[in-house]
């Protein structure tokens, strides 16, 4: 297997806990929102009259995409509305990408199977997301370059350095080499820590929403719609400016948020 193909231990049976369920008709109309923005979206971004989207319409799109699902949402801190910029995060489930999009819309870093997936994948061409033949390790230079190219233009590009989806509980080691994108164009590496949790038990992480091992998306999808009382927490870190790190790899390890404490929830959630 390829150093560029790390795989986490986590699975569904092993790692996603129990949650408080809704009714399966209610569950069925959130699908049937999230599917109707997707579709809408899309729609709209795959035009070929459409220009260029606003960043606050994209943002407010991806942030009801999530709600729609029955996710709240709380975002703390904000990211820089212009000039390059490499977002990172750890990476538990689907919705971490819209999650990351409500921040600031970015050009994504995605597999290259993404870009034969229905709907998605088109989707995420349009919008500019950079494909890597993750099983291709000579692919990996061109790459770094292409991200670097895209973060000198002025563009965001969202990463998640981990290689992996895991569950939330337990986590990957931030991969190095996308941060020397960041080194080679001379921009800030803004973190995001992503946290689902329960509003039932505010302190504890949800792996309710994380999309890990032979999960199917379809699975994932449902399980999210089906939960009550779901929260995400999307907190932007301050961003790391250019010239503080030398190398990528204390740059990915200052990048690398620390274990996820248990911390209460806001009432006003």
């Amino acid at each position: 297997m390829s150093g560029w193909l790390p795989t986490a231990p986590c699975t569904p049976a092993g790692c996603v806990g129990p949650a408080r369920t809704a009714a399966a008709p209610f569950a069925v109309l959130r699908l049937a929102a999230v599917a109707a923005l997707v579709l809408a979206g899309a729609a709209v971004v795959l035009s070929p009259l459409s220009g260029r989207v606003p960043a606050a319409v994209v943002r407010r799109w991806c942030r009801w995409i999530v709600r729609a699902a029955g996710v709240r949402v709380r975002i703390t801190g904000a990211a820089a509305p212009a000039g390059g910029l490499l977002l990172v995060a750890r990476h538990v489930s689907w919705l971490d990408v819209p999650l990351l999009a409500a921040v600031r819309p970015a050009r994504m870093l995605a597999k290259s199977e993404v870009r034969r997936w229905p709907v998605a994948g088109p989707l995420a061409a349009r919008g500019g997301a950079l494909f890597i033949e993750r099983d291709r390790p000579r692919a990996l230079p061109d790459t770094v370059a292409r991200v670097a190219r895209a973060l000198g233009g002025g563009a965001a590009v969202a990463v998640f350095p981990e290689g992996s989806t895991w569950c939330g509980r337990a986590h990957g080691t931030f991969r190095r080499a996308v941060f020397q994108a960041a080194l080679d164009a001379g921009v800030p590496v803004q973190p995001v820590r992503l946290r689902y949790r329960s509003a039932w038990d505010g302190r504890a992480v949800s792996t309710v929403p994380a999309f890990v091992g032979e999960d199917t998306l379809l699975a994932s999808v449902w399980r999210v719609a089906s939960a009550r009382g779901l929260v995400a927490e999307v907190e932007v870190c301050p961003a790391i400016p250019p010239g503080r790190h030398s190398d990528r790899r204390s740059l990915a390890r200052a990048a690398q948020p620390d274990g996820d404490e248990g911390r209460a929830l806001p009432k006003s959630l």
